[in-house]
């Protein structure tokens, strides 16, 4: 299954909006009772929108969002670099043998926070999530704060029935759902700060804080009429700290270093800026979901994308970013008003 969504950064407009796997709507017109059975059965959920009501992990994607909010709350300048050893090690004050360790996807060496999210070092979004040494980081509530900001965990006022509202890990969450004997800790914030533990959101609320980091911080509601009202909350956040996001995600696609995430979408004619995410599920992290999000031109933004591709095989190398590459070559070479 997946979702992908593509809207007007400008206005909120929905250009294209799908879901998958689909089923056959004139069926339902029809009453062909069959078909409607069928598809009311199929353990693959093809009545579920996905890109309104499928609930995810976000992994990676939410970096940027958290990027941003390190500057406006200035922990931490973009140059300043955080060496990326392969992993963050808590000292265990009961057995000092047993330290925890708190994994990167590879060791990424010195990073600043436009290569960092470039290649989306999760030693750096731990510290500047949680702290660590002497750096200080931004803390759940922070991390809430923010996330809540650019528009996840709450409806975005799309005109379309059933749109799930998702969930951000809060201190209060893990109680209610965990109980008073498993406080909150430090791998809590930690896992958060990189769209892991209970984080969920749905593909519209990504393609909007996607839109809204395009824009210079102009939150859209999502408009499914064209030449809507525009309907938009500005952020408070400056565009001079968005700006080194933006450059963050066009790096990702542009970068020459190996560890780079969205090489596959460097495509001639078509100046993209992006950022992808993994996220595991299962009860062994057997599966995981892959997310792109992004924007083009990547120089005067007008259009943002997001899309989720859900249950490949843990480890799987092709996910959405690759899955979106036949869609911007198309783009690029047949719909050139759209590219521009």
């Amino acid at each position: 299954g997946g979702a992908s969504v593509i809207m007007d950064v400008r206005n909120g407009e929905v250009i294209a909006l799908t879901s998958f796997p689909e089923y056959d709507d004139q069926a339902f017109t029809d009453g062909d009772s069959d078909a409607v059975a069928a598809a009311s059965n199929d353990p693959r959920t093809p009545l579920l929108n996905r890109a309104i009501s499928g609930l995810y992990a976000p992994g990676s994607i939410v970096k940027p969002i958290f990027a941003a909010a390190a500057l406006t709350e200035e922990i931490i300048s973009p140059e300043k670099e955080i060496v990326s050893t392969g992993a963050i090690t808590i000292p265990n004050p009961y057995d000092p043998e047993k330290p925890t360790v708190f994994r990167d996807w590879t060791v990424h060496g010195a990073v600043d926070m436009r290569t960092a999210i470039a290649v989306s070092s999760d030693e750096y979004f731990y510290t500047i999530g949680g702290g660590f040494g002497s750096q200080r980081g931004l803390g759940i509530q922070k991390i809430d704060e923010y996330a809540k900001l650019f528009g996840l965990s709450v409806p975005t006022g799309i005109s379309l029935a059933g749109e799930a509202e998702g969930n951000i890990p809060t201190p209060e969450w893990k109680v209610k759902v965990f109980g008073e004997d498993d406080p909150w800790r430090i791998g809590n914030t930690y896992h958060t700060s990189i769209g892991q533990y209970g984080f969920q959101i749905t593909p519209i609320q990504a393609v909007r804080f996607a839109a809204a980091i395009a824009n210079g911080g102009k939150l859209l509601t999502p408009q499914l009429m064209a030449s809507s009202t525009v309907r938009s909350v500005q952020l408070k956040i400056s565009d001079e700290d968005l700006e080194i996001v933006r450059d963050g995600m066009r790096m990702a696609v542009t970068s020459d270093r190996f560890d780079a995430t969205v090489k596959s979408l460097n495509i001639y004619g078509i100046s993209i800026a992006g950022k992808s995410g993994t996220a595991q599920i299962g009860t062994q992290n057997q599966h995981m979901n892959s997310w792109v999000i992004g924007f083009w031109p990547e120089d005067n933004p007008k259009y943002a994308f997001a899309t989720v591709l859900e249950k490949a095989p843990a480890g799987t190398l092709s996910g959405a970013a690759p899955g979106m590459q036949p869609f911007f070559y198309w783009l690029a070479e047949n719909r050139p008003e759209y590219v521009k």
